[in-house]
């Protein structure tokens, strides 16, 4: 296996710019994952694929406005700050630390007594970051920033100065950011949108319920690795992303119980999948709830799928290790052919794109 099989020619045009006009009005290709046989449908028909007793495990979280923009003090030059993740406990409401991203990168070193200051859009300070350290085991120069703020609370001050995030690939989009958040979601704690569920509406999600299939949700924290591409020729040298995840107590119960009657577990996007597959007891044969657990489960072809029956994925990079867990869930070959009849048919790809369901 190498990463090479992972790869494919993603025509450019084909990367969505903006969201589907309505959510669940993309289009839907459907793939049997034992067969590879595939169906061109709308993402609303998902209705008619699956039956009471089923259930849909959607991941909750909401984007953060992690990217903030400011002046470097001092000199006035241009800076950026990207939260990742916040690192250990905060010290009080007003300020914490955070692991960040940084540019320019060889203006903002730790020990060189760095602060980038971050004003509204009236013009008034509300936020600023002091680069302290570096990140603990960084792999793209991560740094470790003590964000504070003037305001009644970091929280205020990250909403009255962030920007919600988009992946680099989508240009100048002027649209409502909200387009980049699932309908369903909850505590902000991510960089990245699980954009499987971009494509749910609240009128669709009553419709499953109202045919028997349920709906649960867990929480994965979604990083920016998310949209990093293997390097390694191997794919099994590829040192993959560690993320937290939450599985509820009513979530394990509703998957165990799905599949002690029969019912199939949907998960709505990898990072689902992931949570999942992570909270899977092997010893007991059952799904067990979990509380921030970390989770650096790397899905590659071969992999045996414990908790997840059926998946709702948009199309992903090529060379990524999302491409290599979709291919886990039915074959390369058949995800492959898949991607090039998406691509004849002129499907958008990517987070704004459309969708697939794995079945």
């Amino acid at each position: 296996m190498l990463t090479s099989d992972f790869d494919y020619d993603l025509p450019p045009e084909l990367i969505a710019q903006e969201p589907a006009p309505n959510r669940d009005g993309c289009r839907l290709l459907v793939m049997d994952r034992s067969t590879g046989a595939l169906e061109d449908r709308v993402f609303r028909d998902i209705v008619e694929y699956l039956r009471p007793g089923d259930v849909l495990v959607a991941n909750e979280t909401r984007v953060m406005p992690a990217r903030l923009v400011g002046t470097k003090r001092g000199t006035g030059g241009a800076a950026e700050v990207f939260l990742l993740r916040q690192h250990g406990t905060p010290f009080d409401n007003k300020s914490a630390l955070w692991e960040v991203l940084v540019r320019p990168g060889k203006r903002l070193k730790p020990g060189s007594g760095a602060v980038v200051d971050f004003t509204d859009s009236k013009g008034n300070a509300a936020l600023s970051a002091e680069i302290v350290d570096w990140a603990p085991n960084a792999q793209k120069g991560e740094r470790v920033a003590r964000i504070s703020t003037t305001l009644p609370s970091l929280d205020e001050a990250l909403h009255a100065v962030g920007r919600t995030p988009l992946p680099p690939y989508i240009k100048d989009y002027a649209g409502d950011e909200e387009l980049y958040q699932t309908v369903y979601s909850r505590r902000e704690s991510s960089a990245a949108a699980p954009t499987a569920g971009l494509h749910f509406t609240p009128e669709l999600i009553e419709r499953l319920r109202g045919q028997g299939v349920g709906w649960e949700t867990v929480e994965l924290e979604v990083g920016l690795d998310t949209f990093r591409i293997v390097d390694e020729d191997d794919p099994e040298r590829h040192a993959i992303h560690t993320e937290f995840y939450t599985v509820g107590q009513r979530t394990a119960d509703a998957v165990n119980e799905a599949r002690e009657r029969g019912g199939r577990v949907v998960a709505v996007g990898t990072t689902s999948v992931r949570s999942l597959e992570s909270a899977w007891d092997a010893e007991r044969g059952r799904l067990a709830p979990k509380e921030r657990e970390a989770t650096s489960l790397y899905i590659l072809p071969g992999y045996e799928f414990r908790a997840v029956d059926a998946l709702i994925t948009n199309f992903h990079v090529p060379r990524s290790t999302l491409m290599m867990l979709v291919s886990a869930f039915s074959t390369r070959d058949n995800v492959m052919a898949a991607y090039a009849h998406a691509i004849a048919e002129r499907y958008r790809l990517l987070s704004f794109g459309d969708a697939m369901l794995i079945r």
